[in-house]
Protein backbone atom coordinates (compact mmCIF):
# COMPACT_ATOMS: atom_id res chain seq x y z
CA UNK A 1 0.00 0.00 0.00
CA UNK A 2 2.98 2.19 0.46
CA UNK A 3 4.31 1.55 -2.80
CA UNK A 4 1.49 2.27 -4.08
CA UNK A 5 1.23 6.07 -2.71
CA UNK A 6 4.69 6.61 -3.69
CA UNK A 7 4.57 6.07 -6.90
CA UNK A 8 1.61 8.61 -7.10
CA UNK A 9 3.47 11.08 -5.78
CA UNK A 10 6.08 10.67 -8.28
CA UNK A 11 3.48 10.96 -11.14
CA UNK A 12 2.45 13.92 -10.41
CA UNK A 13 5.64 15.47 -9.52
CA UNK A 14 6.43 14.48 -12.49
CA UNK A 15 2.86 16.19 -14.21
CA UNK A 16 4.25 19.39 -12.12
CA UNK A 17 7.89 19.35 -14.09
CA UNK A 18 6.10 18.98 -17.39
CA UNK A 19 3.74 21.27 -16.62
CA UNK A 20 6.69 24.47 -16.06
CA UNK A 21 8.70 23.25 -19.03
CA UNK A 22 5.81 24.42 -21.09
CA UNK A 23 4.97 27.62 -19.59
CA UNK A 24 8.93 28.17 -19.77
CA UNK A 25 8.76 27.60 -23.40
CA UNK A 26 5.63 29.62 -23.93
CA UNK A 27 7.72 32.39 -22.31
CA UNK A 28 10.30 32.60 -24.45
CA UNK A 29 8.23 32.30 -27.37
CA UNK A 30 6.08 35.41 -26.42
CA UNK A 31 9.62 36.84 -25.23
CA UNK A 32 10.92 36.41 -28.93
CA UNK A 33 7.78 37.74 -30.01
CA UNK A 34 7.58 40.95 -28.26
CA UNK A 35 11.25 41.51 -28.85
CA UNK A 36 10.62 41.65 -32.74
CA UNK A 37 7.60 43.40 -32.42
CA UNK A 38 9.17 46.21 -30.26
CA UNK A 39 12.68 46.23 -31.65
CA UNK A 40 11.82 46.02 -35.37
CA UNK A 41 8.38 47.73 -35.32
CA UNK A 42 7.55 45.83 -38.68
CA UNK A 43 10.82 46.47 -40.36
CA UNK A 44 11.66 44.27 -43.07
CA UNK A 45 14.16 41.53 -42.32
CA UNK A 46 17.86 42.79 -43.04
CA UNK A 47 17.80 46.34 -40.55
CA UNK A 48 17.02 46.60 -36.78
CA UNK A 49 15.65 49.57 -35.82
CA UNK A 50 16.38 51.17 -32.16
CA UNK A 51 16.93 54.65 -29.98
CA UNK A 52 18.80 56.21 -27.61
CA UNK A 53 20.54 59.35 -27.20
CA UNK A 54 23.73 61.27 -28.78
CA UNK A 55 26.89 61.13 -26.89
CA UNK A 56 30.57 62.24 -27.68
CA UNK A 57 34.34 61.19 -26.84
CA UNK A 58 34.93 63.56 -23.69
CA UNK A 59 38.31 65.65 -23.45
CA UNK A 60 39.31 66.59 -20.63
CA UNK A 61 41.18 70.27 -20.81
CA UNK A 62 44.34 71.03 -18.66
CA UNK A 63 47.69 73.52 -18.39
CA UNK A 64 51.02 71.85 -19.22
CA UNK A 65 52.23 74.61 -16.23
CA UNK A 66 51.19 75.92 -13.02
CA UNK A 67 49.98 79.52 -12.58
CA UNK A 68 46.69 82.06 -11.53
CA UNK A 69 43.53 81.82 -13.62
CA UNK A 70 43.63 85.65 -15.44
CA UNK A 71 40.76 84.87 -18.34
CA UNK A 72 38.22 82.03 -18.22
CA UNK A 73 36.48 82.63 -21.75
CA UNK A 74 34.02 79.91 -21.84
CA UNK A 75 31.52 78.06 -19.12
CA UNK A 76 28.86 75.41 -19.47
CA UNK A 77 27.14 74.86 -22.44
CA UNK A 78 29.29 77.02 -24.52
CA UNK A 79 29.49 75.86 -28.20
CA UNK A 80 33.46 76.55 -28.75
CA UNK A 81 35.55 76.34 -31.87
CA UNK A 82 39.50 74.60 -32.64
CA UNK A 83 42.12 76.32 -30.98
CA UNK A 84 39.64 79.25 -29.49
CA UNK A 85 41.39 80.65 -26.39
CA UNK A 86 39.30 78.82 -22.99
CA UNK A 87 41.79 79.69 -19.93
CA UNK A 88 44.13 82.20 -20.08
CA UNK A 89 46.76 81.86 -17.12
CA UNK A 90 48.58 85.24 -15.58
CA UNK A 91 52.20 85.67 -18.19
CA UNK A 92 53.60 88.73 -16.78
CA UNK A 93 56.50 87.06 -15.68
CA UNK A 94 56.92 84.80 -18.61
CA UNK A 95 56.23 88.04 -21.19
CA UNK A 96 58.85 89.47 -19.19
CA UNK A 97 61.49 86.24 -20.11
CA UNK A 98 60.46 86.24 -23.76
CA UNK A 99 61.89 89.94 -23.96
CA UNK A 100 64.80 89.88 -22.26
CA UNK A 101 65.81 86.37 -24.26
CA UNK A 102 64.53 88.34 -27.71
CA UNK A 103 67.44 91.34 -26.34
CA UNK A 104 69.83 88.76 -25.93
CA UNK A 105 69.22 87.56 -29.58
CA UNK A 106 69.21 90.59 -31.03
CA UNK A 107 72.68 91.66 -28.84
CA UNK A 108 74.28 88.13 -30.40
CA UNK A 109 72.85 88.22 -34.06
CA UNK A 110 74.50 91.76 -34.29
CA UNK A 111 78.34 90.46 -32.58
CA UNK A 112 77.70 87.17 -35.45
CA UNK A 113 76.98 89.95 -38.02
CA UNK A 114 80.37 91.88 -36.91
CA UNK A 115 82.43 89.24 -36.49
CA UNK A 116 81.31 87.77 -39.94
CA UNK A 117 82.09 90.84 -41.55
CA UNK A 118 85.65 90.97 -39.62
CA UNK A 119 86.43 87.49 -40.74
CA UNK A 120 85.82 88.22 -44.40
CA UNK A 121 87.73 91.54 -44.57
CA UNK A 122 90.35 89.19 -42.91
CA UNK A 123 90.07 86.71 -45.77
CA UNK A 124 90.16 89.67 -48.19
CA UNK A 125 93.50 91.05 -46.52
CA UNK A 126 95.83 88.13 -45.66
CA UNK A 127 96.31 87.07 -48.97
CA UNK A 128 97.73 90.20 -50.24
CA UNK A 129 99.36 90.90 -47.21
CA UNK A 130 101.43 88.09 -47.84
CA UNK A 131 101.57 88.73 -51.38
CA UNK A 132 103.22 91.86 -50.75
CA UNK A 133 105.79 90.96 -48.12
CA UNK A 134 106.81 88.46 -50.13
CA UNK A 135 107.77 90.35 -53.16
CA UNK A 136 109.53 92.50 -50.86
CA UNK A 137 111.51 89.62 -49.69
CA UNK A 138 112.42 88.91 -53.10
CA UNK A 139 113.44 92.45 -53.71
CA UNK A 140 115.59 92.86 -50.60
CA UNK A 141 117.36 89.54 -51.27
CA UNK A 142 118.01 90.78 -54.76
CA UNK A 143 119.06 94.39 -53.34
CA UNK A 144 121.53 92.28 -50.78
CA UNK A 145 123.05 90.16 -53.92
CA UNK A 146 123.69 93.29 -55.78
CA UNK A 147 125.58 95.03 -52.86
CA UNK A 148 127.90 91.85 -51.88
CA UNK A 149 128.74 92.23 -55.65
CA UNK A 150 129.71 95.84 -55.37
CA UNK A 151 131.36 95.29 -52.00
CA UNK A 152 133.40 92.21 -53.73
CA UNK A 153 134.12 94.88 -56.39
CA UNK A 154 135.17 97.55 -54.17
CA UNK A 155 137.23 95.30 -52.07
CA UNK A 156 139.60 93.67 -55.36
CA UNK A 157 140.20 97.50 -56.24
CA UNK A 158 141.00 98.35 -52.52
CA UNK A 159 143.04 95.34 -52.78
CA UNK A 160 145.19 96.30 -56.06
CA UNK A 161 145.37 99.92 -55.48
CA UNK A 162 147.36 99.30 -51.61
CA UNK A 163 149.40 96.79 -54.24
CA UNK A 164 150.52 99.69 -56.11
CA UNK A 165 150.46 102.28 -54.13
CA UNK A 166 154.32 101.40 -52.62
CA UNK A 167 155.46 102.04 -55.83
CA UNK A 168 153.58 105.61 -56.26
CA UNK A 169 152.41 103.68 -59.31
CA UNK A 170 148.47 105.20 -58.68
CA UNK A 171 147.84 108.45 -56.61
CA UNK A 172 146.67 109.19 -52.94
CA UNK A 173 143.57 110.59 -54.08
CA UNK A 174 143.08 107.50 -56.15
CA UNK A 175 143.70 105.22 -52.86
CA UNK A 176 141.64 107.07 -50.83
CA UNK A 177 138.47 107.12 -53.60
CA UNK A 178 138.63 103.67 -53.61
CA UNK A 179 138.74 102.86 -50.03
CA UNK A 180 135.60 105.19 -49.65
CA UNK A 181 133.44 103.52 -52.27
CA UNK A 182 134.67 100.13 -50.33
CA UNK A 183 133.69 101.44 -46.95
CA UNK A 184 130.46 102.69 -48.62
CA UNK A 185 129.92 99.25 -50.61
CA UNK A 186 130.16 97.60 -47.47
CA UNK A 187 127.87 99.96 -45.26
CA UNK A 188 125.25 98.93 -48.34
CA UNK A 189 125.91 95.50 -47.79
CA UNK A 190 124.80 95.70 -43.99
CA UNK A 191 122.02 98.13 -45.15
CA UNK A 192 120.75 94.90 -47.55
CA UNK A 193 121.15 92.83 -45.08
CA UNK A 194 119.25 94.56 -42.81
CA UNK A 195 115.97 94.91 -44.66
CA UNK A 196 115.72 91.41 -46.09
CA UNK A 197 115.71 90.34 -42.21
CA UNK A 198 113.02 93.29 -41.63
CA UNK A 199 111.10 92.14 -44.27
CA UNK A 200 111.14 88.24 -43.71
CA UNK A 201 110.11 89.51 -40.22
CA UNK A 202 106.80 91.12 -42.01
CA UNK A 203 106.15 88.31 -44.36
CA UNK A 204 106.14 85.98 -41.06
CA UNK A 205 103.93 88.42 -39.51
CA UNK A 206 101.51 88.63 -42.69
CA UNK A 207 101.62 84.84 -42.66
CA UNK A 208 100.33 84.62 -39.32
CA UNK A 209 97.32 86.18 -40.96
CA UNK A 210 96.00 82.52 -41.35
CA UNK A 211 96.15 81.90 -37.77
CA UNK A 212 94.22 85.15 -37.26
CA UNK A 213 91.74 83.93 -39.58
CA UNK A 214 91.18 80.52 -37.99
CA UNK A 215 90.78 82.32 -34.59
CA UNK A 216 88.18 84.42 -36.31
CA UNK A 217 86.41 81.42 -37.53
CA UNK A 218 86.28 79.56 -34.00
CA UNK A 219 84.95 83.39 -32.49
CA UNK A 220 82.32 83.44 -35.06
CA UNK A 221 81.51 80.01 -34.39
CA UNK A 222 81.54 80.05 -30.52
CA UNK A 223 78.75 83.13 -31.01
CA UNK A 224 76.71 81.49 -34.02
CA UNK A 225 76.50 78.55 -30.78
CA UNK A 226 75.95 81.22 -28.16
CA UNK A 227 72.96 83.20 -30.71
CA UNK A 228 71.75 79.62 -31.29
CA UNK A 229 71.55 78.93 -27.70
CA UNK A 230 69.51 81.87 -27.52
CA UNK A 231 66.97 81.14 -30.34
CA UNK A 232 66.26 77.90 -27.91
CA UNK A 233 65.95 79.92 -25.17
CA UNK A 234 63.78 82.69 -26.81
CA UNK A 235 61.53 79.63 -28.58
CA UNK A 236 61.02 77.75 -24.85
CA UNK A 237 59.79 80.74 -23.67
CA UNK A 238 57.90 81.95 -26.68
CA UNK A 239 56.67 78.25 -26.24
CA UNK A 240 56.00 78.56 -22.70
CA UNK A 241 53.69 81.80 -23.01
CA UNK A 242 51.63 80.39 -25.79
CA UNK A 243 50.67 77.35 -23.71
CA UNK A 244 49.52 79.96 -20.76
CA UNK A 245 46.56 80.56 -23.58
CA UNK A 246 44.90 77.23 -23.77
CA UNK A 247 42.87 76.28 -26.08
CA UNK A 248 40.09 73.97 -27.33
CA UNK A 249 41.61 70.76 -28.55
CA UNK A 250 38.74 69.82 -31.03
CA UNK A 251 35.03 71.44 -32.04
CA UNK A 252 32.46 70.79 -29.11
CA UNK A 253 30.35 72.13 -25.75
CA UNK A 254 31.76 72.44 -22.84
CA UNK A 255 30.21 70.19 -20.41
CA UNK A 256 31.91 70.84 -17.22
CA UNK A 257 34.10 73.79 -15.21
CA UNK A 258 36.00 73.08 -12.59
CA UNK A 259 38.09 76.60 -12.10
CA UNK A 260 36.89 80.55 -12.02
CA UNK A 261 39.13 83.26 -12.45
CA UNK A 262 41.73 84.42 -9.77
CA UNK A 263 42.41 80.63 -8.97
CA UNK A 264 46.11 79.17 -8.65
CA UNK A 265 45.75 75.55 -10.77
CA UNK A 266 48.55 73.00 -10.37
CA UNK A 267 50.19 71.73 -14.26
CA UNK A 268 48.06 69.45 -15.18
CA UNK A 269 45.09 70.06 -12.97
CA UNK A 270 41.79 69.26 -14.90
CA UNK A 271 40.23 72.73 -15.86
CA UNK A 272 37.16 72.20 -18.24
CA UNK A 273 35.49 68.91 -20.05
CA UNK A 274 34.48 69.10 -23.73
CA UNK A 275 32.69 66.87 -25.95
CA UNK A 276 33.99 67.04 -29.52
CA UNK A 277 31.62 67.53 -31.83
CA UNK A 278 33.26 65.85 -35.16
CA UNK A 279 33.45 62.22 -33.03
CA UNK A 280 29.75 61.78 -31.69
CA UNK A 281 28.14 58.60 -31.66
CA UNK A 282 24.79 56.95 -30.78
CA UNK A 283 24.52 54.54 -27.64
CA UNK A 284 21.68 52.29 -28.42
CA UNK A 285 20.38 48.89 -26.85
CA UNK A 286 19.88 45.83 -28.84
CA UNK A 287 18.37 42.40 -27.27
CA UNK A 288 20.24 39.15 -27.04
CA UNK A 289 18.08 37.36 -29.40
CA UNK A 290 19.03 40.28 -32.39
CA UNK A 291 22.71 40.75 -31.14
CA UNK A 292 23.47 38.20 -32.97
CA UNK A 293 23.24 39.84 -36.17
CA UNK A 294 25.09 42.71 -35.77
CA UNK A 295 28.77 42.56 -36.40
CA UNK A 296 31.49 45.55 -36.10
CA UNK A 297 31.30 47.70 -39.69
CA UNK A 298 27.95 47.75 -40.50
CA UNK A 299 26.29 50.69 -41.98
CA UNK A 300 23.63 52.64 -40.05
CA UNK A 301 21.26 55.91 -40.53
CA UNK A 302 20.86 57.63 -37.22
CA UNK A 303 17.44 60.10 -37.67
CA UNK A 304 16.71 62.65 -35.23
CA UNK A 305 13.33 64.35 -34.58
CA UNK A 306 15.49 68.01 -35.07
CA UNK A 307 16.27 67.04 -38.12
CA UNK A 308 13.35 64.80 -39.63
CA UNK A 309 14.27 65.35 -43.44
CA UNK A 310 18.54 64.62 -42.70
CA UNK A 311 19.33 61.48 -42.02
CA UNK A 312 23.09 60.93 -40.61
CA UNK A 313 25.28 57.83 -41.96
CA UNK A 314 26.57 55.64 -39.14
CA UNK A 315 29.12 52.84 -38.79
CA UNK A 316 28.63 50.31 -35.64
CA UNK A 317 31.81 50.37 -33.89
CA UNK A 318 31.26 49.00 -30.60
CA UNK A 319 29.38 45.91 -29.27
CA UNK A 320 29.76 45.35 -25.63
CA UNK A 321 31.26 41.72 -25.11
CA UNK A 322 28.38 41.71 -21.86
CA UNK A 323 25.02 41.79 -21.67
CA UNK A 324 23.08 43.81 -19.04
CA UNK A 325 19.20 44.97 -18.05
CA UNK A 326 17.54 47.09 -19.66
CA UNK A 327 18.08 50.48 -18.84
CA UNK A 328 15.13 52.49 -17.60
CA UNK A 329 15.06 55.18 -19.75
CA UNK A 330 14.88 53.03 -23.14
CA UNK A 331 12.06 50.41 -22.24
CA UNK A 332 9.24 50.55 -20.04
CA UNK A 333 9.34 48.66 -17.00
CA UNK A 334 7.33 45.31 -18.13
CA UNK A 335 10.28 45.01 -20.39
CA UNK A 336 13.37 45.99 -17.88
CA UNK A 337 14.15 42.36 -17.31
CA UNK A 338 15.19 41.68 -20.96
CA UNK A 339 18.98 40.90 -21.38
CA UNK A 340 20.31 43.80 -23.60
CA UNK A 341 23.53 44.72 -25.50
CA UNK A 342 24.89 47.97 -25.69
CA UNK A 343 26.30 49.30 -29.36
CA UNK A 344 27.56 52.32 -30.68
CA UNK A 345 26.93 53.99 -33.80
CA UNK A 346 29.80 56.13 -34.61
CA UNK A 347 28.29 58.63 -36.92
CA UNK A 348 30.42 59.79 -39.89
CA UNK A 349 30.13 63.17 -39.98
CA UNK A 350 28.62 66.54 -38.39
CA UNK A 351 28.10 68.98 -40.86
CA UNK A 352 28.14 72.26 -39.33
CA UNK A 353 28.59 70.78 -35.86
CA UNK A 354 24.21 70.78 -36.45
CA UNK A 355 23.87 67.46 -33.94
CA UNK A 356 24.99 67.62 -30.44
CA UNK A 357 25.08 65.35 -27.00
CA UNK A 358 21.92 64.53 -25.34
CA UNK A 359 19.80 64.85 -28.57
CA UNK A 360 17.62 61.67 -29.08
CA UNK A 361 17.70 59.71 -31.96
CA UNK A 362 16.60 56.98 -33.66
CA UNK A 363 18.66 54.23 -35.50
CA UNK A 364 18.20 51.70 -38.43
CA UNK A 365 20.90 49.77 -38.44
CA UNK A 366 21.35 47.27 -41.88
CA UNK A 367 22.74 43.61 -41.32
CA UNK A 368 21.78 42.18 -45.03
CA UNK A 369 23.25 44.51 -47.89
CA UNK A 370 20.57 44.12 -50.33
CA UNK A 371 17.95 45.20 -48.51
CA UNK A 372 16.39 48.70 -49.11
CA UNK A 373 16.58 51.93 -46.21
CA UNK A 374 13.58 52.59 -44.62
CA UNK A 375 12.61 55.33 -42.14
CA UNK A 376 12.00 54.60 -38.37
CA UNK A 377 8.49 53.09 -37.69
CA UNK A 378 6.72 54.47 -34.83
Amino acid sequence: MEIQEYGNDDMTTRAYIIAAIAVVVAMLIGYTALSRLFWESGLPEGLIQTNGRIEGDHVTIASKFPGRIAELRAREGDMVAKDQPLVILDDVQTRARVEQARRLVDMLEAQVEAAHTALAVLNLEVPLDIEASSAKVDSARAALEKAKAVEQEARQDVARIRALLPEQAVSHQLHDQTEVRWKSAVSDQASAKGALSQAIKELSHAELGWKRIRAKESEVAALERQRDQSYAALDEAESVLKDLTIEAPASGTITTRMVNVGEVVTAGAPLLELVDLDHLYLQVYVPAVQIGKLRLGLPARVHTDAFPEQPFDATLRYIASKAEFTPKEVQTPDERVKLIYAVRLYLTDNPDHRLTPGLPADAIIRWEEDVAWERPRG
